[in-house]
């Protein structure tokens, strides 16, 4: 027997599925990456309009399991991890409470351009907390991204200072509010997303450089590539539900990889030496700070874990250190960032590779 919810799930507007988009692999893989390993530090997409940007983002969280969170919970926290549960959580289960739980899809949050710090961060009801001696806390979309993706278009056009906050939670995992001498701190462990067109300008670099990827993507020139996309979005949008399910084996078996690399990740071996030779890489790049290696190493171990290896090999490095690196060799502002050539020339000649 079909139940209500089912029936809403089965009548609501189907996502575009993620395998069935053409191209794009660089920017595909940046998403995947990010997704196993959130702490990779986002990653920022720059292409023409009409590249399928907002599309793909969409679609990899819809390729994505349910979670488990503590029900009616507003940071969606996690029953047992204490780095991803709000305070309140984290007393009750100190008191031996028992929590109720509930299953949702993992969220994703738009973040508007207008949007002010107050309705990013959350809000403190001074009123009550001076006359309740009560913190009452009206929770931000930082809160409501907790566990999920938030996702940023436009990411170019936003206030610097907007973004600097986003970065900070994405990096640290926690969002903290403080007003008037009251302060309130929240998980906000997220995969962050920005996309951008580079004709409307680019981020400065010192922002730029606090994500942890960055993919660029082009429109396609191939006649006969251009018709398929063009076939296949025709399709999806006659028939939704029939197209969709065509294509769930396949979102099956891709979520079934994801989440069988989010639990072999922690056993991915990467050996002293290509670590060294990675750092080597990134210091004859002249790129600032230890941010390049760190993201690298990172970034690696989830390609390894992606493809079912448990041993970085010179390849998977290879295939990865163009997304983690060509946004930090940007030093002016009114630099272009380097199409990759640069970086894989390093590459070849501090791992030896030759080049045909």
């Amino acid at each position: 027997m079909v139940t209500q919810d089912q029936d809403v799930k089965k009548v609501s507007s189907p996502v575009f599925p993620f395998t069935a988009i053409v191209g794009q692999e660089e920017m595909k893989l940046a998403l995947l990456l990010n997704v196993i390993d959130p702490k990779i530090g986002g990653v920022m997409i720059m292409g023409d309009r009409g590249t399928g940007k907002s599309t793909t983002i969409r679609a990899v969280v819809d390729l994505l399991p349910e979670i488990e969170i503590v029900k009616d919970d507003p940071f969606n926290s996690h029953t047992s991890d204490l780095d991803l549960m709000g305070n309140e959580v984290k007393t009750a289960i100190q008191k031996g409470e028992t929590l109720e739980t509930d299953f949702i899809k993992t969220p994703m949050v738009d973040l508007p351009l207008g949007a002010t710090e107050d309705r990013v961060c959350g809000t403190i009801d001074i009123e009550k907390a001076l006359t309740e001696g009560v913190k009452a806390f009206e929770p931000g979309l930082l809160a409501k991204a907790n566990r999920g993706l938030l996702y940023v278009d436009e990411v170019n056009l936003l206030d610097d200072h907007l973004v600097d906050i986003l970065l900070d939670s994405a990096a640290s995992g926690w969002n903290t509010v403080e007003r008037e001498g009251i302060s309130i701190r929240h998980p906000a462990r997220f995969v962050l997303v920005g996309s951008g067109n580079p004709e409307e300008g680019e981020l400065r670099p010192q922002l730029l450089d606090r994500f942890g990827m960055h993919a660029e993507i082009r429109t396609v020139k191939d006649p006969i590539l251009r018709v398929q996309v063009v076939e296949e979005r025709t399709s999806f949008d006659q028939t939704p539900m029939v197209w969709a399910e065509n294509y769930e084996a396949k979102q099956q078996e891709l979520r079934n990889r994801i989440i069988s690399a989010q639990q072999v990740l922690s056993d991915v071996k990467i050996s002293y030496d290509l670590r060294v030779k990675i750092s080597e890489v990134c210091s004859q790049l002249d790129v600032d700070g230890l941010r390049g290696d760190i993201v690298t190493n990172r970034a690696v171990k989830a390609y390894t874990a992606y493809n079912g290896g448990d041993t970085v090999t010179v390849s998977d490095i290879q295939n990865v250190i163009t997304l983690c690196l060509r946004h930090r060799l940007r030093k002016d502002p009114l630099e272009s960032i380097d199409s990759g050539d640069k970086v894989l020339k390093v590459f070849n000649e501090v791992f030896e590779i030759e080049v045909d």
